[in-house]
């Protein structure tokens, strides 16, 4: 892809941006949220049309029209954000439009179901593929995505952020099939904001920034360090300088206790989880994948019915649903943007103002220019990157959406914020942003529940952190003195113990 441009609505996305796979190499594709790197991909498999610049694929000038045409030719591409029929088998999401039939009419149900065995087999998955996929976690449901790419013999698969719903075992597996793919002579796009499996599985990088591609290096002779500095435009003495010792938690608080849950059970998944929250702290839920974690903040939110056990909120019984929750003073950051948080066709404005919105009406009439200066206000204080407030959300980075969604919380100023992986799937830059508003906030004097699958950010970003394993609070680290080294080894003597 050469000096490949594109505007939105007159706002440049891309300007003169490049970037070059040779066959058979695991190549990533880094950048701030808002860099350039998703609409590079929309480009390329024919999502959007380019204002100028050229595409050579295979050898040959390629136009591709749109995704449909890019699969044929080759390219095969799984989204962050999965694009799966939940409610349909597993095997129609890895054989839909590419069905083996029988007399050219019927389709071969057996030979379908069979061909999507021996494709999750390479993944190491055994599941009942006449199963709806709804029935499976995030992470099966990843490398679903995953298999359905690979089943197509693709020459180039684009991966964006695929690791984002996987555990330590998953992605080792997935490792393997990419480096198989490599060695099969197919060429792989990484986008990853885990930076350490660049240098794992990837041959080289390209970086963009600001809509342009502002270098490509070889993995092996550069550092995390120089990724992190060519994000952001900064020389790296400056980023080495400026360390991550502000997102430090500090001890626990002591004061007024805000949120509080005592043996609560919501079902198998959540069978005892206890917590304490105070005023102008941040308590981080430790775990793996499956843990609890989330839904243990459904449990503090109202949205699952307690089966056992007690939350209270300032003192009182907490509310038993989600509209009372937020009447009550609590904000709940959910983990899936796509499915639970954004509304794709609406504006950024009504995106952020969603849950204000009762704030802003009087006698039946919304306070267009309050809300307008309320949304302006977020726009500015979190940097979100938007051509106006009127911008259709769905065509922000990912990043920025969740900027978004982060705004829209902090905008009721609830007493207590639970925030389900804040920073999944977006970059450094923005990730730093993102810790800093947070803590920020909670220096105010509100209190944060902070859940997230990276032991790095809950050790850096919280006061205390309760550990759970299969449903199960069975660990409380407090800072000052919590290490990764810590949390892992809370959570492998249980795991050990009850292996």
């Amino acid at each position: 892809m050469n000096s490949i441009k594109k505007a939105f609505n007159g706002v440049p996305a891309l300007s003169g941006a490049s970037i070059e796979l040779e066959r058979g190499e695991v190549h990533a594709l880094i950048g701030q949220n808002g860099a350039g790197k998703s609409t590079m991909i929309k480009v390329l498999t024919g999502v959007y049309r380019r204002d100028g610049g050229t595409v050579d694929f295979n050898g040959a000038k390629s136009v591709l029209t749109n995704p449909r045409e890019a699969q044929a030719a080759g390219i095969a591409t799984i989204y962050q954000e999965l694009n799966l029929v939940p409610l349909r088998s597993v095997t129609e999401n890895v054989v839909m439009g590419y069905e083996p039939k029988r007399f050219g009419t019927f389709i071969d149900w057996a030979a379908a179901h069979r061909r999507t065995r021996e494709i999750l087999m390479r993944f190491g998955i055994e599941i009942d593929v006449k199963m709806p996929l709804e029935h499976y976690s995030t992470a099966i449901q990843q490398l679903v995505a995953i298999a359905r790419a690979v089943s197509l013999d693709a020459k180039l698969v684009i991966m964006d952020e695929p690791t984002s719903s996987l555990d330590a075992s998953e992605v080792n597996t997935l490792f393997g099939v990419v480096r198989g793919l490599r060695d099969a002579g197919v060429s792989v796009l990484y986008v990853s904001h885990f930076l350490d499996e660049l240098f794992e599985i990837c041959d080289r990088v390209t970086t963009m920034r600001d809509g342009k591609t502002v270098g490509v290096t070889t993995l092996s002779q550069t550092s995390k360090l120089d990724l992190i500095a060519g994000m952001l435009g900064r020389a790296t003495s400056d980023i080495a300088q400026a360390g991550m010792t502000e997102f430090g938690g500090g001890s626990a608080k002591g004061g007024e206790v805000l949120l509080s849950a005592k043996d609560v059970a919501t079902g198998p998944r959540l069978t005892k989880f206890d917590m304490t929250l105070h005023r102008g702290e941040i308590v981080g839920l430790g775990g793996l994948l499956g843990a609890g974690r989330t839904e243990a903040a459904r449990a503090l939110f109202g949205v699952d019915t307690l089966r056992r056990g007690e939350v209270t909120l300032k003192g009182g019984p907490a509310p038993s649903n989600p509209a009372d929750a937020i009447t009550a003073g609590l904000g709940y950051l959910s983990e899936d943007r796509k499915a639970e948080g954004i509304i794709p066709d609406m504006s950024v404005r009504e995106n952020l103002t969603l849950a204000l919105l009762p704030r802003l009406t009087r006698n039946g009439q919304i306070d267009r220019a309050r809300e307008k200066e309320l949304v302006q206000k977020y726009i500015d204080a979190l940097g979100i990157k938007t051509a106006d407030m009127e911008q259709p959300i769905r065509e922000l980075s990912g990043g920025n959406q969740q900027k978004v969604l982060l705004a829209r919380w902090l905008a009721i100023e609830p007493d207590v914020l639970i925030l389900d992986e804040p920073t999944r799937g977006v970059d450094v830059g923005a990730k730093r942003e993102i810790q800093l508003i947070i803590r920020n906030y909670v220096d105010r004097g509100f209190g944060v529940v902070l859940i997230s699958s990276e032991f790095e950010e809950l050790v850096e970003g919280a006061d205390r952190i309760v550990v759970l394993n299969e449903g199960r609070c069975i660990a409380e680290l407090t800072n000052p003195g919590i290490t990764e080294h810590k949390l892992v080894q809370a959570l492998a003597h249980t795991v050990e113990a009850t292996s």
